[in-house]
């Protein structure tokens, strides 16, 4: 990657991270509070939906500059020859960029989710056992995302004959998001889950298969599906936002 990509790929990613999580901040707020174990009122209802917004807003820019410098990087140095240049292994290379880039990401992203979910919803969790739910949560979400993301802009930039414009690209990462979200709704309830647990309890040390088996022997598959709307309405509306500032400002730069 030249420098002049780098720079592209820092600047647009902060930009886009900015864009997405300061406009649907509300929508995430409803989301940790439907999936929180207190109830949706208990845990504030619609009262102070931008409850720790300033954590939100200090953390996406350098955690949206970090997983797509990392994403573009592993995407160009996986592409310059061997048997991940071919076109049919192409979904597999975006896959290993995605999943390398959330992990980059999530070391800045997972003290600020804790922060930002604290406030949201007021109880606790440990920063260790927490970053290991969102690795846990986050990768399988950008493994579908991303080679789906990238799969539908080749596949309409091919069949209107030229590079999409970027408006293209966002309702593609509009797509790509609300079907990732449905996917992995229950992964992001049991993430949840682990990071508003108290501190010492079952569920704060960090098991996804038994946090997700006590969510469904107590409420069913409706719990394991609980805040899916806002969700996939949050992260539908926020891939196209994300996705669509990110292409339109690294094109710009470059």
């Amino acid at each position: 990657m030249e420098r002049r990509e780098f720079v592209a790929s820092l600047v647009a990613g902060g930009c886009a991270g900015m864009c997405v999580d300061l406009t649907l901040f509300p929508l995430d707020t409803i989301k940790t509070r439907l999936q929180s174990q207190q109830g949706f009122y208990k845990a504030g209802g619609f009262r102070g939906i931008y409850a720790g917004v300033p954590s939100a807003a200090v953390g996406s820019f350098p955690n949206a500059a970090a997983f797509f410098v990392t994403y573009e990087y592993t995407k160009a140095l996986l592409g310059t020859g061997g048997v991940f240049a071919l076109p049919h292994v192409a979904p597999v290379t975006h896959m290993l960029a995605a999943s390398l880039g959330e992990v980059v990401a999530c070391l800045i992203r997972v003290p600020t989710e804790v922060v930002k979910q604290r406030a949201q919803a007021s109880l606790s969790s440990s920063t260790y056992n927490i970053l290991l739910a969102t690795l846990r949560e986050e990768i399988p979400f950008s493994l579908v995302q991303f080679p789906l993301w990238e799969y539908l802009k080749t596949l309409w930039s091919s069949r209107q004959g030229h590079t999409l414009y970027s408006w293209q690209s966002a309702v593609c990462g509009a797509v790509a998001g609300a079907v990732a979200a449905l996917v992995t709704t229950p992964l992001d309830v049991a993430k949840t889950r682990i990071m508003l647990a108290k501190a010492g309890s079952t569920t704060a040390s960090g098991n996804i298969p038994l946090v997700l088996y006590d969510v469904w022997r107590s409420r069913g598959i409706a719990g394991l599906f609980a805040g899916s709307i806002p969700r996939m309405t949050f992260i539908s509306v926020g891939g196209f936002i994300f996705l669509g500032a990110y292409e339109k400002v690294r094109r710009t730069l470059l």
